[in-house]
Formats: C-alpha cells, sequence, structure tokens
C-alpha cells in the first residue's frame, strides 16, 4: 500500500528537526540552543517546527516517538492468530534503529536533562506503547469488550516489562543497542513463560 505523501513529508520534516537539534545540542547545549536556530538548520518556518514539536526539548525525545509509531504499524501487520508477545517482539526487532542517532540522542539526555524530567517522559511513553498494544488486541479479538481485564493487563505487563529492561540497561557501564536488543528479547521470553503457563493468552 503506497503511504500517504503528507505522511511522507511529515516524517521527513520531523528527521530534519531531529537532526538539526541534535548538531545544534551537541555543539552548543539545549539552553544555548533556539527553536529558532534548529528550524533554520532544517530549511523550515518557527512555525512548521511548532506544528511538529511544542518545544526543543521535546526534540531530545524524538527517538521515542518516531519509534511509537512505527511500533503501531508493525504491530498492525503482524499475522491473524499470533501470540501477542510474539508480534510484540517482532515489531520491536522490526525497527531501523540508527545506533549511532540514537546513541547521541541518549549521550544529549543524560548530560542535560535532570534525571527525574527522563523518567517521567519514559513513564509517558510507556504508557503509549501499553495503549498500543491495547488498540492491537481490540482489533483482533472479537470478544476484546468482554474480556477487558485481560487485554488491559497483558498490555500493561508487557509495557512495563520492556521499560523495565530498559531502565535497567540504562544502569549498566556498558550500554550497546546489541545489548538492549539482548535484554529486550530476554524479558519478553520471561514475560511470555509467566504470562503463558497454561495457555491461558495463546489465542491472542
Amino acid at each position: 500500500m503506497a503511504r500517504n505523501p503528507q505522511t511522507v513529508r511529515s516524517e521527513r520534516t520531523r528527521e530534519a528537526l531531529r537532526r538539526a537539534a541534535m548538531n545544534r545540542f551537541g555543539s552548543q547545549g539545549v539552553e544555548a540552543t533556539s527553536a529558532e536556530q534548529i528550524a533554520a538548520d532544517a530549511g523550515v518556518t518557527l512555525r512548521t517546527f511548532y506544528r511538529h514539536f511544542p518545544s526543543k526539548h521535546d526534540l531530545l525525545f524524538a527517538d521515542y516517538d518516531s519509534g511509537l509509531q512505527w511500533f503501531r504499524g508493525a504491530l498492525a501487520a503482524r499475522p491473524e492468530g499470533e501470540p501477542i508477545v510474539e508480534s510484540v517482539r517482532a515489531a520491536i526487532f522490526a525497527f531501523p534503529y540508527d545506533v549511532e542517532a540514537l546513541s547521541q540522542m541518549a549521550a544529549v539526555r543524560a548530560a542535560e536533562l535532570e534525571p527525574e524530567r527522563i523518567v517521567t517522559h519514559m513513564r509517558r511513553v510507556e504508557a503509549d506503547v501499553s495503549d498500543a498494544v491495547i488498540e492491537h488486541l481490540e482489533r483482533r479479538l472479537a470478544d476484546a469488550e468482554a474480556r477487558r481485564l485481560d487485554v488491559v493487563v497483558t498490555a500493561r505487563c508487557i509495557a512495563a516489562a520492556l521499560f523495565g529492561a530498559m531502565e535497567v540497561w540504562m544502569q549498566r557501564d556498558r550500554r550497546t543497542m546489541a545489548d538492549l536488543a539482548e535484554i529486550s528479547h530476554a524479558t519478553l521470553t520471561s514475560l511470555e513463560a509467566g504470562l503463558d503457563p497454561q495457555g491461558m493468552f495463546r489465542h491472542y
């Protein structure tokens, strides 16, 4: 299916703004960088900047936001009848990670933001991931409304497990994308065993 040209343009603009921001943040710091500078570097107007990001600080989490959009699309593309944990695993590892960009973004966040602000944003992203899984299950299950408790608890557990793994990864001295992939895979495997001891969620 061909993608909407407007969506493609929007994604390109967001990526241009993200890259411009990272270059500025890396060379002169977040506080010394203005939204006007970022917009100019990306070749767009300030109005366009604010159409995509509420503030320059939100650009520090643009990798999470773009990843969430990809996750929703990849999850929707998974085959009917596939167990939900397997669908989530496949959707996560289908993302075309730019390791250098992600590492740069993480380094700037750690240097420029208070830990509490980072945690607060990650909690919001965790909730968004949970909502994406809920929406996926609601589309796939004919009796989703009747099984609302199962759907919500399953989604919340998956999201919490993934972000718990990320929290552990962030506290390590050595943080590579390969390490994150390994710990995420191990977490989902453990969660799958815990959620599915007797096939309870197999029909998801």
